[in-house]
């Protein structure tokens, strides 16, 4: 398993209806919901951002095409909606998609671009079959923690938040084995590589603590 982000999103909310701090790799952006739901439309509500997804991937996947093929289409634009339908008991959700292009393209680059955008990642996200894996995580003092010592770092593992032990098995499979005892193997590693692995966890189900120069070369499994 290997996931898309090497940097997860991280969300976080306060007491503030219904303002969200959405951090990802290079900064923060503010999701909110519009006040006739109780917010303050600080900024785009899950849906927008959802659509926005749809609208950029779109935009980018054809300029990326277009580039390759070296055409002369200076600007586009798209826009994008979202209705619902019912239909045999069953919810069926629509995303209608705009695009137009700003200067004139042949009926040939017109079709041969419209199934460009149909094929962009996001869209096939969308089409495809998704599945929503939630895990919920709770910080107590009281935490079970294992502690792996190395000759410079030592790995703390708290095994109630492990949900993703797979990543680090594939990342680094010297290090991480699920099928040895213990699955953490100090030795089958840099400092650095270990460090930068757990690094990468998602839930903080892995953390490092820095020996000192007194405890540094002492090994406790």
């Amino acid at each position: 398993m290997k996931y898309k982000l090497e940097t997860p999103i991280i969300g976080e909310i306060g007491l503030t209806k219904y303002r969200c701090t959405i951090i990802w790799r290079n900064g923060k952006l503010i999701a909110d919901e519009p006040e006739k739901t109780g917010g303050q439309d600080q900024g785009p509500d899950p849906y927008t951002l959802l659509i926005s997804s749809v609208v950029s991937c779109t935009l980018i996947t054809l300029r990326m095409y277009i580039d390759r093929k070296g055409w002369d289409i200076p600007a586009i634009s798209a826009q994008g909606n979202l209705f619902q339908n019912i239909k045999d008991d069953k919810t069926i959700w629509v995303i209608d998609r705009d695009i137009r292009f700003l200067s004139p393209v042949t009926d040939e680059q017109r079709t041969k671009l419209n199934d460009i955008a149909m094929s962009c990642p996001i869209s096939k996200i969308l089409q495809g079959e998704v599945i929503v894996r939630t895990f919920t995580l709770n910080d107590s003092p009281n935490e079970k923690q294992i502690k792996y010592s190395g000759d410079q770092v030592t790995v703390l593992w708290k095994p109630e938040y492990c949900k993703h032990s797979g990543r680090c098995v594939t990342q680094l499979p010297g290090v991480f084995n699920l099928q040895a005892h213990p699955w953490v193997n100090m030795q089958g590693a840099s400092s650095e590589a270990i460090v930068a692995q757990v690094g990468k966890c998602p839930t903080g189900a892995l953390s490092i603590q820095q020996k000192s120069p007194d405890q540094q070369n002492q090994t406790v499994h």
